[in-house]
């Protein structure tokens, strides 16, 4: 990664969008850059580690990160994020589907020359 006056520091819904499932206690979510080229920089900073810090409150008990390059995108799987499922958890989310929205909203660095390419202002 470049310096950080060579970057700007965005959310990264900013960069991609995401897509939630889940089965039984455990959570998958999808990443998808929107463009290609956003791709190696989200691979380089969406770690296992940093997305089961983002999740600490819900104390995951494993995240793995699989990547798929032919498609430009990763899935993380989070296990025991759901409060055990949908027919155990008492939360108003058992589904976890908003649970992209948390990933989503972590800070990402993008190079510069890569602004362009971002969503929203």
């Amino acid at each position: 990664m470049k310096n950080a006056a060579d970057t700007i520091e965005v959310p990264l819904y900013r960069a991609a969008h995401g897509r939630t499932g889940d089965k039984g206690d455990r959570s998958n979510i999808s990443v998808i850059p929107w463009h290609a080229q956003l791709y190696p920089v989200l691979v380089e900073q969406l770690t296992p580690e940093r997305v089961a810090a983002q999740f600490h409150h819900r104390a995951p008990s494993q995240v793995q990160r699989f990547l798929l390059p032919k498609l430009n995108a990763m899935n993380f799987v989070l296990d025991a994020v759901l409060d055990g499922g949908v027919n155990d958890a008492l939360n108003l989310d058992a589904h976890g589907k908003a649970l992209s929205f948390l990933l989503l909203d972590m800070p990402v660095r993008v190079p510069r020359e890569l602004v362009p390419l971002l969503a929203g202002p």
